[in-house]
This record gives structure tokens, C-alpha cells and sequence, in this order.
């Protein structure tokens, strides 16, 4: 496989920094961080694995929760980043301690968004759509994909031009709902484009803004297009459970 031998080449290359190696092993870190913490968390919710270790608990009861391990190795890794002029080994270290840090910190993303402990409830599936993206996003970047496009822009003029024309489209897939999409569109614009011409989910700011008044039976067939018994919305939540475990029920 070329393109992995590639990356790997990066990882030990002296002059990784300028290239993807990095950010290949933060990408790396982050999802083994990931699935290693989620598994975790899913096997002490099991009552089949009562030997598996419980959370970090205080001896007042103070829980907690690995986000604060995830931000403070976040911290710490990026202040050594910023304060030393990194050179290999130290760079890859550095990019994995980074990379083991957004991976706990991101598992755990629905409860700083909500400032509750709503990790196994309808809301903590905000965790696993944020590992999603983030996950999409640092893909892209380690292939090597620019944004918008713009490595095939050769003048100052036409770069501001297509970089404009990119953003619009982005923010109108961002603003119809379709995240994940929106993230993609960034490195490939095409499927902005796409997107910003088709239905808004119902949900969504470009709905509630746009399908009023006139436009209202767009609403009616955005509801119909994304209802939540469809396959696909069914395929993508068991995907989902498959990744982050399955809400609470009640």
C-alpha cells in the first residue's frame, strides 16, 4: 500500500514536522485513545464484567471523569510544542500524548456541551458524532487533502475566489444540517456543492429560517426525506451503537 508506506515514511523521516507523519500518529493515538476508553466505559456498564476496574473515584465520591486526563495531557503536550522547537523522537511522542488527549477528551464531549453526566443518554450522542468528525477531519488532513481546493489555484486572485465560493457553500451545508458533509465539503468543495442544493434537514437553522411562508411544503418533504424510521437513519444508529453503545432507555 503506497499511501501507508508513505505516512510511515513521514513518521520517521528527521523532517516529519513539515510533513504528515504527526499528524498521522495524533489521528492513530486519538482513535485507539478512543476505542480503548469507550470500551472501557462500556464494559463497566456491563453487569457480565464485574472484574473490570470502575472509574476514578475520590474519597469524598468525587467522580472523575477522563476528560480531565484528556485536557490536561492536551495542555501539556501543546504547551511543550509551543515552548520547545521539537525534534524526532520527541515530536512523535509529543503528537501521541496529543492524540491520547482528544481521544479522552472528545469521548466525553456531550458533557461539556451539556455541563451534566449525560454520557449514556440520548444527549451523550453528541460524543460519538463529535469522535466522528473530528476523526473525518484529521483523516482528510493526513491524506493530504488541502482545503478548498486551493493547491489547484494558481494566483493570489483566484485562490481568494475559490476560497470565497468554498466557504459558502460549506457554511450552507453546515446551516441544512448535514455536519459530517459540511466537514468533508471543506477538502472537497463538490460535495458542498451538492449538498447546498439539496433539502435542508428539518431540524436544522436553514430550515427553520428558509421553509416558512411559501416554502413551507419543503419543510413537509424534509420531514418525509429524514424521517427517523428510514433505513438509512436506522443503518447510521446502529452504526452509531456499534461505536458508542446504545443510549439509556427511560
Amino acid at each position: 500500500m503506497p499511501f501507508a508506506a508513505d505516512i510511515l515514511h513521514d513518521v520517521v523521516d528527521s523532517h516529519a514536522n513539515q510533513g504528515r507523519g504527526p499528524a498521522f500518529l495524533v489521528l492513530l493515538a486519538f482513535l485507539i485513545a478512543f476505542g480503548f476508553i469507550r470500551t472501557s466505559a462500556r464494559l463497566m456498564r456491563s453487569p457480565r464484567v464485574p472484574w473490570w476496574p470502575g472509574s476514578v473515584t475520590t474519597g469524598g465520591g468525587l467522580h472523575i471523569h477522563h476528560l480531565v486526563w484528556g485536557i490536561s495531557l492536551m495542555l501539556l503536550s501543546g504547551f511543550v510544542a509551543f515552548a520547545t522547537d521539537l525534534q524526532p523522537p520527541w515530536l512523535q511522542i509529543v503528537a501521541v500524548v496529543f492524540g491520547v488527549g482528544a481521544g479522552l477528551t472528545l469521548d466525553e464531549f456531550a458533557l461539556w456541551l451539556h455541563l451534566d453526566d449525560v454520557y449514556w443518554s440520548e444527549e451523550g450522542r453528541s460524543s460519538v458524532d463529535a469522535v466522528v468528525l473530528s476523526a473525518s477531519f484529521a483523516g482528510l488532513v493526513v491524506m493530504g487533502i488541502r482545503p478548498f481546493g486551493l493547491d489547484e489555484v494558481g494566483s493570489v486572485a483566484g485562490s481568494i475566489a475559490v476560497a470565497a465560493a468554498c466557504v459558502a457553500v460549506v457554511g450552507i451545508t453546515f446551516l441544512k444540517g448535514r455536519i459530517l458533509l459540511g466537514v468533508i465539503a471543506v477538502f472537497i468543495p463538490l460535495v458542498g456543492a451538492f449538498c447546498s442544493l439539496r433539502l435542508a434537514k428539518p431540524s436544522s437553522p436553514w430550515a427553520r429560517r428558509r421553509y416558512t411562508g411559501p416554502r413551507a411544503a419543503r419543510l413537509a418533504r424534509a420531514r418525509e426525506r429524514f424521517r427517523d424510521d428510514r433505513r438509512g437513519a436506522q443503518l447510521q444508529r446502529r452504526i452509531l451503537n456499534l461505536i458508542g453503545g446504545a443510549p439509556s432507555r427511560g
